[in-house]
């Protein structure tokens, strides 16, 4: 699938923007450090043109650390190819994820009997959904969905949590739109994007796709990016996901995804 000129740089700004609302940018040599609240946390990321070394990314996590922060930094292998050597250098041990834009997007029908509903800011049920992204990302499987730059709350985070109001004050600012699949009354699979503006131009990442773990082989994680891939392109020129792995990409790419390049991710829970 043939894709205009410009995808990813358009991706890189918005990755370098929106951290801006919610955190101070520190250097670390060649990265860039956002430092803001723990409850909504943003990578380290490397600065476009910039050779990032082992000392940069020790830099960067002892920052992170003194924050509270949890230690992770993320990039594009095709613009940072300096990264992962240093990334593994600096100690910490490396995975890779794809990244897709939405390129022709396929609509398709959720299973009989699921209904899907946009998440308001005040709905009392958002720490359930919380919750159950929560369950999903712990239990990753072979049908892992979208993940993404947003950080999943552990399980375990209690109903009310700070994170919440954060997620709260996001939907009610249009920063982040939540979308929950509904079977029997039960939610079954959640979803977000978050719209940036990048230049006068709204760009907008898919994150946080997850299914319950006993449900899943069903196309509900297929069927949510669909309808959330369709709500974010009623306003955004540009929409993109990080996908959990070459399997769940292919899924995209038979809905009308299409790969762009690769995102590197390290943190702390991945090496030492």
């Amino acid at each position: 699938m043939s894709l205009p000129p410009g995808l990813l740089d358009r991706v890189e700004r918005y990755l370098a923007a929106a951290p801006l609302p919610d955190a101070r940018i520190e250097s670390a040599g060649g990265l860039d450090v956002p430092v803001g609240s723990p409850t909504w946390p943003y990578p380290a990321r490397p600065r476009p043109g910039e050779r990032v070394t082992a000392d940069d990314v020790r830099a960067a996590v002892a920052l992170q650390q003194a924050a509270g922060l949890p230690a992770a930094v993320e990039w594009v292998c095709e613009d940072s190819p300096t990264t992962e050597a240093a990334v593994r250098a600096a100690g910490l041990v490396v995975d890779s994820a794809p990244l897709l834009v939405a390129a022709d997007p396929v609509e398709l029908l959720m299973p009989t009997g699921v209904r899907l509903y946009l998440v308001g800011a005040d709905d009392p049920q958002l720490p359930r959904y919380e919750r159950l992204a929560s369950i999903a990302f712990a239990h990753p499987g072979p049908h892992q969905e979208a993940g993404g730059s947003t950080v999943v709350p552990a399980v375990g985070t209690p109903l009310g949590s700070p994170r919440t109001a954060v997620l709260r004050e996001r939907i009610a600012t249009g920063r982040t739109v939540m979308m929950v699949a509904v079977e029997g009354g039960e939610p079954v699979a959640v979803g977000t994007h978050h719209p940036v503006d990048v230049d006068g131009v709204e760009v907008t990442e898919i994150a946080g796709v997850a299914t319950l773990p006993r449900l899943r082989g069903r196309g509900l994680g297929a069927g949510l990016a669909s309808a959330l891939t369709a709500h974010a392109r009623e306003t955004a020129g540009l929409v993109f996901l990080v996908a959990g792995d070459d399997d769940v990409a292919r899924v995209y790419e038979r809905t009308g995804f299409a790969r762009l390049a690769t995102v590197g991710l390290a943190d702390l829970s991945r090496g030492g």
